[in-house]
């Protein structure tokens, strides 16, 4: 059946978290479609960082434990608000460091090579940045990174198969750890499944949930998940270089943290100033240094507006409106060169849809120039993110428009195919 603009319009009308939309700076005459990358500032969100900005204003050195929003519990706040998101109890939970720093802290705990036990297994497609951090670890440990890492392979470059992951956890494996979504074709990897198997075998097993926390739900503590850690910048609009998160499953609570700083005390304990730490007996023990404060504020108000939407309600307009982009692309692209890089299948695809083309840097400079926002992953993706809180169905029926007649009249031609400093 034909999809037509009318259709978009009455998607809309029957869309129920439209509502949300009007919470967010949206540019006039503009379609963001980088969710995926940097999710839209929200009214609360600023609200919430004007509060804070407030505190330090009125209280001085005070607001750490007085003011709107005290900076001292900041943290645990956030991350009690932040536990139905990944399936946890609140204590699992803490909003702090970043996705790479938060990395190297669990690893840095978790990874405790023993005998011929002693390899991390990871994938060839995951961020480049886990990559890099896992190799210097290893390096920390003594290992090269060329015979401990075991990267799984992809057999057609896009995804991966739970198959080819379990068979490579072998008794050489230490630790696990993987993407939730892959950053590039937006693929779900099973993590109940994933956890099942490396829990049968002992090898601990942690997640990169950057992009997929607010996109989907999660099950993180009934799956039995060892530990997680994401960005709060994309899916969350929590704002660039917001403060990113990690979960720690109860059962390892106790367990010190590889890398010590003082927050990561006891909060009754930790102005003792003693030389001996005593731990939180939380995930909140898996801080480090001071919190940086502005860059918490803003995810009070975001995180509001996820308690009131609802996960499962995100998850399920996400689903809709990226079939709808992806029926849009099959009508009104084809013969124009484009392939879908993302899984077609429900269940398997996160909140983004991947693109490819062969000219794709260029493409993607020409939508910019169209006034569509989309997202350049080198060598040949663009990524587009229909968000669920902010994006219309007649954004994306306008946004497939103007690809068509930018395709039609090559107006691509006029731009080197070739990515900016930041893609």
């Amino acid at each position: 059946m034909l999809l037509t603009e009318n259709d978009a319009i009455q998607l809309d009308r029957n869309d129920s978290l439209s509502r949300f939309r009007e919470e967010f700076y949206i540019k006039p005459k503009a379609i963001y479609l980088d969710g995926n990358s940097l999710g839209l500032l929200s009214k609360r969100a600023e609200r919430t960082l004007l509060e804070s900005l407030n505190d330090w204003k009125e209280h001085g050195i005070d607001g750490w434990t007085k003011g709107a929003h005290p900076w001292f519990f900041l943290s645990e706040r956030l991350g009690e608000m932040m536990a139905p998101l990944v399936g946890a109890e609140a204590d699992e939970v803490i909003v702090t460091g970043s996705t790479t720093v938060n990395l190297h802290q669990l690893v840095a705990t978790f990874y405790k090579p023993a005998g011929k036990r002693s390899k991390i297994l990871a994938d060839e497609l995951t961020f480049p940045s886990d990559i890099y951090a896992l190799q210097s670890q290893l390096r920390i440990h003594g290992f090269d990174p060329d015979t401990h890492l075991i990267r799984i392979k992809s057999q057609d470059g896009r995804f991966l198969e739970e198959e080819d992951i379990i068979e490579a956890m072998t008794d050489e494996i230490a630790l696990i750890i993987l993407p939730t979504v892959l950053y590039r074709s937006g693929q779900i990897l099973d993590m109940k499944r994933l956890t099942g198997e490396a829990n049968k075998r002992g090898i601990l097993i942690g997640f990169d949930g950057c992009h997929s926390i607010g996109a989907i739900p999660h099950s993180f503590s009934e799956w039995g998940v060892d530990f997680a850690y994401w960005c709060n910048y994309k899916h969350l609009n929590g704002g660039p270089g917001s403060v990113g998160g990690l979960y720690v499953n109860k059962k390892h609570f106790g367990s010190a943290p590889g890398l010590a700083g003082w927050f990561g005390s006891k909060k009754e304990k930790q102005f003792d100033m003693e030389h001996s730490l005593t731990p939180a007996e939380s995930a909140g023990a898996y801080q480090i240094g001071t919190p940086h404060v502005l860059s918490l504020a803003p995810l009070l108000g975001a995180l509001e507006i996820f308690a009131e939407a609802g996960i499962e309600n995100i998850r399920e307009k996400s689903l809709k409106i990226t079939r709808f982009l992806m029926n849009l692309v099959d009508q009104e692209l084809s013969n124009m060169g484009f392939s879908l890089g993302s899984p077609e299948e429900d269940f398997r695809r996160g909140g983004h849809v991947s693109l490819e083309h062969n000219e794709a840097a260029r493409i993607c400079k020409a939508l910019k120039e169209n006034g569509i926002i989309p997202d350049f992953r080198a060598p040949n993706i663009i990524r587009l993110t229909p968000v669920a809180l902010y994006t219309s169905y007649s954004e994306v029926w306008e946004a497939v428009d103007r690809l068509k007649k930018i395709m039609r009249v090559k107006q691509y031609e006029k731009f080197k195919n070739e990515r900016d400093v930041v893609a």
